[in-house]
């Protein structure tokens, strides 16, 4: 399948995607905030590597993920796209497991939240971050 953009198409609708303060995570900030729960946003807690959602009394991360681009399911779905976007989605989740796995080795717990449990159950997505917010590690009480 041909892309059906022209390069300058494409690049112009690229550009204009940008990779904080989508309306998915926007949604997400507002149900926390609505809850209680206290977090910052896109700390940069590692070189190349700032997560959506901070929780650093428990030493915890939250990374928002829409289905799309950072693949969902990507095995069933990528024989139908074109090489450009096998590549783009390949080498997001290639860097998302390399992110997750340097997170780790630093000690932060990773919670992953993907956009279509956001739209199916956004309380639930809320109360499982609400559970993470909620442990504190022994060296964040102080």
């Amino acid at each position: 399948m041909a892309d059906v953009m022209t390069p300058a198409q494409r690049s112009a609708f690229m550009s204009a995607i940008r990779p904080k303060g989508t309306k998915l995570e926007l949604r997400v900030f507002a149900a926390l905030r609505r809850a209680g729960v206290r977090f910052r946003t896109h700390v940069s807690v590692l070189p190349r590597c700032t997560p959506d959602i901070v929780l650093p009394q428990s030493m915890a991360v939250v990374l928002i993920h829409g289905d799309f681009w950072h693949g969902w399911r990507f095995p069933i779905w990528e024989p139908k796209l074109a090489p450009f976007w096998k590549n783009k989605i390949s080498a997001n989740r290639a860097r998302d497991r390399r992110n997750c796995r340097a997170l780790r080795r630093a000690g932060w717990r990773v919670l992953r939240v993907w956009e279509h449990d956001v739209e199916r159950d956004l309380r639930a997505v809320v109360a499982r971050i609400a559970v993470v917010a909620s442990v504190r590690t022994s060296n964040a009480d102080g």
